[in-house]
């Protein structure tokens, strides 16, 4: 009969492997050569997702081995400052891998910022300068009105009245495109305007839970209003939801927050696949989020609906 192999178990048996003979080589010859191989070590741990924790672990298990066999304590702690030095390099593919990950974070967070400020620009826009245009044709109409036969008069009110639906839905959207509620008074009272409007045109339930008592810095607030935008687009569009929840609370130096809804759900294994339904919006979340150093982690089952978790850190 035979047996099956765990190949990522076989690839970390593999790897430990390659780790003691180049550690001991290493503590043998003291060579660049040997340093060049503890890097490559590094990388291929990283590319097999091992932890710091487990390479730590493995790195000092290792030389607990050697220690036992070693009675010489002066030879042994020249093995210790030497594997040190081995168990820097092999680290620096994770420490350089961290710096990308930072650099990258600083670069979304000032693309969000610049898209910000042409949404900004936009929104004034929509809200003033088209409101200005339809201010102008409503008086037109109206001094045309004053001129024109009964009949006649009568269209000119019903188009009158088109445009007032038009001046109201622009001032809507001009709203959702950047709200000014967020600006004067905070996150919270932005996302009860936001799910209003969502319940109202949408035909949903919404309701808010919230233990947020305090204004957040300008980005945080911005960035959790833009993605909790995208989750309730989300559930109208795609899981056809009926009824959806939004709960935001602090937890120690964290901001959690959860949109759930009881829509038809999707299959979790979508989000592992290139070919995915890139339509799901989970793709801009996790790139607003990555900008603040959060974290977006899903819960679905079909049939049973979706529930979307934000994590940001918050600064003291």
């Amino acid at each position: 009969m035979s047996r099956h192999v765990d190949p990522s178990r076989a690839a970390r048996v593999l790897l430990t492997a390659r780790y003691l003979r180049a550690l001991r080589g290493y503590l043998r010859r003291g060579g660049e050569n040997e340093l060049r191989s503890a890097y490559e070590l590094g990388r291929q741990a990283l590319g097999r997702d091992m932890g710091l924790m487990e390479l730590a672990s493995m790195h000092h298990g290792l030389l607990a081995e050697m220690a036992s066999r070693e009675n010489n304590q002066a030879t042994f702690q020249k093995a210790l400052r030497m594997s040190s030095q081995f168990l820097v390099e092999v680290l620096s593919p994770y420490e350089m891998r961290q710096r990308a990950y930072r650099d990258s974070a600083s670069v979304l967070r000032q693309l969000n910022e610049l898209l910000e400020q042409e949404i900004r620009r936009i929104a004034h826009a929509v809200h003033d300068e088209a409101g200005q245009l339809l201010v102008a044709a409503h008086l037109a109409i109206a001094d045309v009105a004053r001129e024109s036969k009964p009949r006649t008069r009568k269209k000119l009110l019903k188009l009158d009245r088109l445009l007032n639906q038009v001046h109201s839905r622009l001032r809507q959207l001009s709203h959702e495109l950047r709200p000014t509620v967020l600006d004067d008074l905070g996150l919270m009272p932005a996302v009860r305007y936001l799910a209003d409007s969502v319940s109202k045109r949408a035909g949903i339930s919404i309701r808010i839970q919230s233990s947020l008592r305090v204004r957040l810095p300008p980005t945080v607030e911005i960035g959790l209003y833009r993605v909790i935008q995208e989750a309730l687009a989300n559930a109208i569009k795609h899981s056809r939801a009926r009824n959806v929840r939004i709960e935001i609370g602090k937890q120690k130096r964290k901001l959690l927050c959860v949109v759930k809804d009881d829509g038809v759900g999707f299959d979790p294994g979508i989000l592992l696949s290139k070919n995915g339904r890139r339509g799901l919006g989970l793709t801009g979340i996790q790139e607003r989020l990555s900008g603040l150093g959060g974290t977006l982690h899903v819960r679905t089952q079909l049939g049973r609906g979706s529930a979307l978790q934000f994590s940001l850190p918050l600064e003291e």
